[in-house]
């Protein structure tokens, strides 16, 4: 497939944009994910702050170690340093190991409350499993970001 779409951008001159368009993703691309990212949580763990997330309940629901009125606070605080430190490159690897301390727990409800998460076990996800899921996304994004926290480009020293 790679040889074919090769063969299809050379027969039609599009060879330079293709490798500039490549050539701005590799440059951009993770510092875009980690900012956004970033703003991801600082977005998410701010509505717990101000008490207007609608994960709220979920949240304190499956708290069970610990009570959720202390627990809540601590995570909406939690989120926000994850987003702040991914905006702040020296402390990206903080932001690393306080997001992969988090994500499990993030997970929590596909086991602990299954009738909240799950239409019909194990792919009809209700709204709430939905927005456990997606967090799949955000671990993913955290590996890429987390791989490059040794490199020190000419773009990353700019940004």
């Amino acid at each position: 497939m790679q040889a074919f779409m090769d063969s299809v951008i050379r027969t039609l001159g599009l060879e330079e944009i293709d490798r500039q368009i490549a050539g701005w993703m590799d440059r951009y691309g993770r510092w875009l994910l980690r900012i956004s990212i970033a703003i991801v949580f600082i977005w998410f763990g701010g509505l717990k702050v101000i008490g207007i997330s609608p994960a709220e309940e979920l949240v304190k629901n499956t708290v069970y170690f610990m009570p959720a009125e202390l627990f809540y606070p601590v995570l909406a605080w939690w989120e926000v340093l994850i987003g702040v430190t991914l905006l702040i490159r020296p402390l990206n690897r903080v932001a690393i190991l306080l997001l992969f301390l988090q994500m499990p727990g993030t997970m929590l409800p596909l086991f602990i409350l299954p009738e909240v998460c799950f239409t019909a076990f194990p792919f009809g996800l209700t709204i709430e499993g939905q927005y456990i899921i997606k967090n799949l996304v955000l671990i993913s994004a955290g590996l890429v970001v987390g791989g490059s926290v040794r490199e020190q480009s000419s773009t990353a020293k700019r940004l």
